[in-house]
């Protein structure tokens, strides 16, 4: 006999039940993936994957991406440096080219790492075996490249991702063709630099100007505020492997925009990355979307696998 003398288990032989074929359900056969084939194309392939979840997210961002670029509205790919040290440059490259990339946004380490692969072809230094040394982060040249760039941009009145651009295809880099610096450049596309100070290894080499740096980025953050005004009524923002700096000025921007009274409504914002952080989910995905004003997609996995099928799905399906 029990000791809990007031408790006894509920008596279940009243609960009610319905005829499973009656009820509805998220999921059927038909959303179900099919075996690839080795004599599959990519359009085949994409069609067999299962219609549900990330897969499905990832169909619908896409005819959103390409309804924005065949109706002329822009698509911001707002990026962090993991991107492109996962050797995704040559992807976006050509999706600028399908004018899917109509305006790129990154943080310091994009910079960095960028120009490293255009003038060397190899970037990410090994920190744990130069940090002991303090030899982390002090290349010359990627040093003194960042801040020509931040001094030209200050005097000629120009944003430092602009800045960037000139100065690194002007050095004409032998993987030039790998740069999305470079990239952006040949094609006359904004590049939009969003500095954190004291974050990136260029602000502590010998002759940095942090004002320089300062007006340069200010100014990228006034154009990333005109691109976003631009995206009312079907734009896009992706924010691609960024989990604080992005997210941050893309909602400042959408605030200027509306706080200088523009509209912006019919939007699509959407965050890859292999976790997903608060300020992403919040900032990019989340509010700007709110009270109806579009929608957002937030896809979780690893970018140098995400973005080639992301890409696929936009150039192929």
């Amino acid at each position: 006999m029990s000791i809990y003398r007031d408790l006894a288990p509920i008596d279940l032989s009243n609960i009610s039940t319905y005829e499973l074929a009656s009820r509805p359900s998220k999921v059927t056969v038909d959303d179900f993936a099919n075996a690839p084939d080795e004599n599959d194309s990519m359009r085949a392939f994409l069609g067999k994957l299962p219609d549900i979840l990330a897969v499905r997210s990832m169909r619908e961002l896409s005819d959103r991406v390409r309804k924005a670029r065949d109706a002329g509205k822009p698509i911001i790919w707002g990026i962090g440096g993991h991107v492109i040290k996962t050797g995704l440059a040559p992807i976006l490259i050509d999706l600028m080219d399908r004018g899917f990339v109509t305006a790129v946004a990154g943080n310091g380490s994009v910079l960095v790492h960028d120009s490293e692969i255009a003038r060397v072809g190899f970037t990410s230094e090994d920190v744990d075996a130069t940090l002991g040394t303090g030899d982390f982060g002090a290349a010359k040249e990627t040093g003194e490249l960042l801040n020509t760039a931040a001094q030209y941009a200050q005097q000629s009145g120009i944003g430092l991702g602009e800045a960037m651009c000139t100065s690194l295809a002007a050095l004409r880099p032998p993987h030039a063709d790998r740069s999305l610096l470079c990239a952006a450049y040949d094609r006359k596309l904004p590049f939009t630099a969003h500095l954190t100070i004291g974050a990136d290894i260029g602000h502590f080499h010998p002759h940095v100007d942090g004002a320089a740096l300062g007006v340069g980025s200010h100014t990228d953050f006034r154009l990333m505020c005109s691109l976003v005004e631009r995206m009312n009524g079907g734009g896009v923002y992706i924010n691609y492997g960024s989990a604080v700096v992005m997210p941050e000025i893309f909602l400042k921007a959408v605030t200027v925009v509306r706080n200088l009274g523009g509209e912006l409504t019919d939007i699509t914002t959407a965050n890859f990355d292999f976790i997903q952080h608060y300020r992403p989910l919040t900032n990019v995905v989340r509010r700007p979307t709110a009270d109806g004003a579009g929608k957002g997609f937030s896809i979780t996995g690893h970018h140098e696998l995400t973005m080639p099928l992301f890409a696929a799905h936009l150039i192929c399906t």
